[in-house]
């Protein structure tokens, strides 16, 4: 009865809530890949994946040409070995965006199948640290905000109890960066954390720069500051100022977090579930970066993060982003400032399969 009889894909287009900028690119759209998986007894789950403007047909080629049809008559409850099976036969093509969105997919289906059949919610049976975690706000600090935009928008946050805001950084000018973050550090006082992102736009001599004229700010974290393959860049940075080191929505494996942390080329994880290859690979990195005593702050994907940051003891921020708004049913609660896994049987998304439809491109 836990034999898999069918799984699909399909693309859908679903447009940005708001206009979204940082220091290398506009954030055009979510291409939402999905897929559904059937068992013999009749159960359903469902996964997706992303991109934000590029590649989705590709990564829904892979799928419905390669990876799907290995699925149909395996046992659903074997998360791992279908895992990894299907990761065997993308040697070609891994480590990649394209094959880790592709299994990212399927294993998250796969594991809305486990959840279901347990009767248990996501965030309990990836294991159970806490159903509440809190939040930080990254809507209200876009590149092309004004600085006087940043401070109403950090000052409502800080209002409605959230523990920090993330600030785009990678202007032209570095004083002008420095400038955005002491305007919003003044307004809320020393106790509100201010994540500071340039995404991937420095290079290492412009990013020394850049740490050392955010530093008396107090930033929590600077994310992405280099290349996601320039580890020895990133290590040298690390080594060179007090602002912790992010990194991890641009990694596609589980080695690449292991060889970051060993290096001391970073010490807050952002592993994403999607770009990682879904699920079972985000746990082992978060696993990893608890080895050693590093935090676990999941980029995007706030409605599935949510429960998989509740789930281990080292997950210490979700990062609010609301996208899935116009396709789900329910939205991410907050209580007090803080993130609330769902407890529903599942992966805790409610699906709006009209919705996606009519956003169906593929």
């Amino acid at each position: 009865m836990t034999i898999i009889t069918t799984a699909t894909a399909l693309l859908a287009d679903i447009e940005v809530e708001k206009d979204r900028t940082d220091a290398v690119q506009v954030f055009v759209k979510q291409e939402t890949i999905l897929v559904e998986v059937t068992t013999a007894d009749g159960l359903r789950g469902t996964g997706y994946a992303y991109t934000i403007g590029t590649g989705g047909s590709s990564v829904l080629a892979v799928l419905r040409e390669h990876l799907l049809p290995l699925l149909v008559g395996a046992d659903a409850r074997n998360v791992e070995a279908s895992w990894q099976r299907l990761f065997a036969t993308t040697r070609a093509t891994t480590t990649g965006a394209i094959t880790s969105l592709a299994l990212a997919a399927v294993d998250t289906a796969l594991w809305d199948l486990r959840c279901k059949r347990a009767g248990e919610p996501l965030w309990r049976l990836a294991g159970g640290h806490r159903q509440e975690v809190p939040l930080y706000d990254t809507e209200g600090g876009w590149l092309h905000l004004s600085a006087d935009e940043l401070v109403h928008s950090a000052l409502e946050a800080q209002k409605a109890g959230w523990a920090g805001v993330k600030i785009k950084v990678g202007k032209p000018h570095v004083a002008e960066d420095a400038e955005r973050l002491r305007a919003v550090r003044e307004a809320v006082g020393p106790a509100m954390h201010i994540m500071t992102d340039a995404n991937q736009s420095q290079t290492i001599s412009s990013a020394l720069h850049l740490a050392a004229a955010l530093e008396p700010h107090g930033p929590y974290w600077l994310e992405e500051p280099l290349p996601a393959d320039d580890i020895s860049g990133h290590a040298r940075l690390a080594a060179a100022t007090r602002i912790p080191v992010a990194v991890g929505e641009s990694m596609y494996s589980a080695m690449q977090f292991r060889t970051y942390l060993e290096s001391g080329a970073a010490s807050v994880v952002q592993v994403d579930a999607a770009r990682v290859g879904g699920i079972t690979p985000w746990l082992k990195v978060a696993h990893t970066a608890e080895s050693h005593n590093a935090m676990v702050c999941p980029h995007f994907l706030m409605e599935l993060h949510v429960s998989l940051a509740a789930a281990v003891p080292n997950g210490m921020f979700v990062e609010y982003i609301p996208q899935l708004r116009a396709v789900t049913r329910t939205e991410l609660t907050v209580r007090d400032g803080r993130a609330v896994a769902p407890d529903v049987p599942g992966i805790g998304i409610d699906w709006d399969m009209d919705a996606l439809d009519n956003r169906r491109v593929a």
